[in-house]
């Protein structure tokens, strides 16, 4: 079964101290976690095997015209005027930047297939089986799964390259959800299958 990794918004507003997400403590559970270092030995794997990587981010135009979603959540991302994209929140982590010929995907949306060409990416390569993470585990990590499942993929949810704000939001969608729309795995046992690829 031909395999892709999807690492989800591992973009500096959300990992990185200075990022206006990340500053509100999730870049501190991101270090906690382990998830960029984790993240970078997925990449590396996953690179070396030749397994197609696709790196998707939020971002916006900077009046939000393409912002669709009303949830409450939303008023804080203008407020603070975050994920813009061309600005620094918008860009990859150094440790997991995508290189030239990998695909990124930018979304305006929780769901990264949403009003985006993943989907038909993803078909157009033969691909069956998603390899993912990143955060936030209830956000985009849940949302990308419930539709890979939905989609026909298998979805393999690497549980140590995600984080959530809130522990308890993390933990539950491993324990009781992910498991329900396809794998968990680990770092090391995506590191240890990869090039059986």
């Amino acid at each position: 079964m031909k395999s892709a990794l999807l690492l989800l918004d591992l973009q500096n507003e959300m990992v990185d101290p200075n990022g206006k997400v990340g500053a509100h403590g999730l870049a501190k559970i991101v270090e906690d976690r382990g998830v960029l270092v984790n993240a970078k030995r997925c990449l590396d794997s996953a690179r070396k095997a030749g397994m197609a990587v696709v790196h998707v981010r939020l971002g916006f135009r900077s009046d939000y015209a393409d912002c669709l979603s009303v949830a409450a959540r939303i008023e804080g991302l203008k407020n603070n005027r975050a994920a813009i994209v061309g600005e620094f929140g918008t860009e990859f982590h150094p440790m997991v930047a995508p290189l030239d010929g990998e695909l990124v995907i930018t979304k305006q949306c929780v769901n990264p297939f949403f009003n985006t060409g993943l989907m038909t990416w993803l078909m157009q390569n033969g691909i069956k089986r998603l390899y993912m993470g990143g955060v936030a585990t209830h956000l985009v990590v849940e949302s990308t799964a419930r539709f890979a499942d939905d989609a026909g993929f298998a979805p393999v949810v690497i549980e140590d390259i995600c984080a959530a704000p809130n522990p308890a939001l993390h933990d539950h969608f491993i324990a009781m959800i992910a498991p329900a729309l396809g794998t968990v795995g680990t770092t090391a046992d995506f590191v240890a299958s990869a090039g059986e690829e």
